[in-house]
């Protein structure tokens, strides 16, 4: 009788942590650097003059940090930005033109994503403002994290920007 109460303890163990391990955990929500995403990026009418960014090391307890990235038209024609949205519910993105903010957005299935129709013109910079909420995940959080922003455009050439940091309790 014991051996089965064993068994089957073991069972809803590796059951859940198959799950967790299948549906997110604390794995970073990045691609690999040689994602078709990550590579539409060099193709893109949109230039982001920093596509990377490291928060370092930031604490739970002092909570949302954010960072500003410059996009900017490189193009000669007018841009459409039609989406935004962030790889983690931990993290929003919010599109900043000249005084006028657009968002924030979220990850896909935690938030709606809203199509938007915001125009850059050819040379224009726009700001996205990114904040990520280091305690959203609770103390399972803690350790090295990497995010994801996407920006999506009538030409079909996402921008992929993406931070990262060190959680510490």
């Amino acid at each position: 009788m014991d051996k089965k109460i064993i068994y089957s303890l073991a069972f809803v163990v590796a059951i859940i942590a198959l799950l967790w391990f299948f549906g997110g955990g604390n794995r970073p929500a990045l691609e690999s650097a040689s994602s078709p995403q990550s590579q539409s990026n060099m193709s893109s009418p949109l230039s982001a003059l920093e596509t990377t960014f490291d928060f370092g090391s930031i604490s739970m307890a002092g909570g949302n940090v954010s960072h500003i990235f410059k996009i900017k038209n490189i193009s000669e024609t007018a841009i459409t930005v039609t989406k935004i949205y962030t790889s983690c519910m931990c993290t929003t993105a919010t599109l900043i033109k000249d005084l006028e903010r657009v968002g924030p957005f979220g990850m896909p299935g935690h938030a709606p994503i809203p199509s938007i129709s915001e125009i850059i013109a050819p040379g224009k910079e726009v700001n996205v403002e990114v904040v990520f909420d280091p305690a959203a995940h609770g103390p399972a959080g803690v350790g090295k994290i990497e995010r994801a922003i996407i920006i999506e455009n009538k030409g079909n050439n996402p921008v992929e920007l993406k931070f990262s940091a060190f959680v510490t309790p």
